[in-house]
C-alpha cells in the first residue's frame, strides 16, 4: 500500500514538474537580457513577443536582429520624449488601443483575446503604440519651423502638373426618394425608376428643386458645398461629369434612393486636389528626413550594450 502511495505521489510530482516547465521557461526568457539601452533592458521574451506581433501582421517571420533594432529604436524614442517632459498616461494608450480594436470591428477585450490566442500580451502592442504616438510630437515640436510648407513649395511641386493645380467647389442639393425600412427590393426598384424620371426632366436647380419637393415621399435637403480637394479621385470624376443644373445618377442608401443636384461648380486654385496631394507628399518627405536624422543623432549618443 505504501509503495502504491509513493508511486502515485511520484507521478503527481512529475506531472506538476511538467506543468511548471513552460512557466519556468517563460520566466527564464523574461530574465535573459539581450540588450541594454541606456540602462533599460530588452529581454529574450520582449524579442519573442515582438516577433510574434510582427508575424501576426505581416504573415512573415522577421529577422531577429530586425526586431532587436526595432525595440532599441522604440526605447530611444520613448526616452527622448520623456527627456522633454512628454510621457503619455496609460489612459491615452488604452484609448488608442481601443480605437485600433474598433477599426478591426472588435472591443478592446476581444482584441486582447485575439492576441492571447497567438501567445501575445497586449503590453507588446501598447508599447509600440506608445512609441508611435510620442515620436511624431517630438519631431514636429523640435523641427516645427523647417517642417512648415509655403505656397512656393507647393507651386514648385506642381510646375510639371498644371492640370492638378485647379480644383472645384461643388454646391449640391441632396434629393432623397424615401423608402420605408423593411421594404422589398421591388419597392426600391420602383422608387429608382421615379428618381430616373426626375433626372430626365431636371433642367435647373431653381425649378427642378421646386418640382422635386412636390413629389410623393421625396425629401430635399439643405444645400452643401464640397471641395474636390477633399474627395476621392473616383468621386471627383463623377461630379466633374455632371453639368450644372443636372442630377447625379441615383444611388441606394439606407433611407431610400438618393441623387444630388449640381447647383454650382466654382473653379478654385487655392484648394485643389493637386495642392493637397503635393502638400502631403512634401510634408511626409520632410518629416521622414528629420525623423531619420534625429534618430541617428540620439542613437549615436546612446549607450547600447549586448551582455555576454
Amino acid at each position: 500500500m505504501r509503495d502504491k502511495y509513493m508511486t502515485c505521489r511520484g507521478l503527481l510530482a512529475a506531472a506538476m514538474m511538467l506543468t511548471a516547465l513552460p512557466l519556468l521557461a517563460t520566466a527564464a526568457r523574461a530574465q535573459q537580457v539581450v540588450v541594454i539601452v541606456n540602462g533599460e533592458p530588452i529581454t529574450a521574451l520582449d524579442i519573442e513577443q515582438r516577433s510574434k506581433l510582427t508575424q501576426l501582421s505581416t504573415h512573415k517571420v522577421p529577422p531577429r536582429q530586425e526586431i532587436i533594432d526595432e525595440l532599441i529604436t522604440e526605447k530611444l524614442k520613448v526616452r527622448e520624449a520623456r527627456k522633454y517632459g512628454l510621457e503619455l498616461p496609460s489612459s491615452e494608450i488604452d484609448s488608442a488601443y481601443a480605437t485600433m480594436a474598433s477599426r478591426m470591428r472588435m472591443t478592446p477585450d476581444q482584441l486582447t483575446a485575439t492576441l492571447a490566442k497567438s501567445g501575445l500580451s497586449p503590453t507588446t502592442l501598447k508599447d509600440r503604440i506608445r512609441a508611435d504616438m510620442v515620436w511624431p510630437q517630438i519631431v514636429r515640436g523640435r523641427f516645427q519651423q523647417s517642417l512648415q510648407i509655403g505656397e512656393k513649395d507647393i507651386l514648385r511641386a506642381l510646375e510639371s502638373k498644371p492640370d492638378e493645380s485647379v480644383g472645384y467647389d461643388y454646391t449640391l442639393r441632396p434629393i432623397l426618394f424615401l423608402v420605408p425600412a423593411g421594404s422589398p427590393p421591388e419597392f426600391f426598384d420602383g422608387r429608382k425608376r421615379e428618381a430616373e424620371a426626375l433626372r430626365g426632366r431636371f433642367q435647373g436647380c431653381e425649378e427642378g428643386i421646386a418640382f422635386a419637393r412636390a413629389l410623393r415621399d421625396v425629401a430635399v435637403r439643405e444645400q452643401v458645398v464640397r471641395s474636390s480637394a477633399n474627395m476621392p479621385e473616383e468621386l471627383r470624376k463623377v461630379l466633374d461629369a455632371v453639368e450644372v443644373g443636372k442630377l447625379t445618377a441615383p444611388e441606394v442608401t439606407k433611407l431610400g434612393i438618393e441623387l444630388f443636384a449640381m447647383c454650382a461648380k466654382k473653379e478654385s486654385t487655392d484648394n485643389s486636389p493637386g495642392k493637397v496631394k503635393a502638400r502631403s507628399q512634401i510634408e511626409s518627405a520632410r518629416y521622414e528626413e528629420k525623423s531619420k536624422a534625429y534618430l541617428q543623432e540620439i542613437r549615436r549618443g546612446a549607450m547600447i550594450e549586448y551582455p555576454k
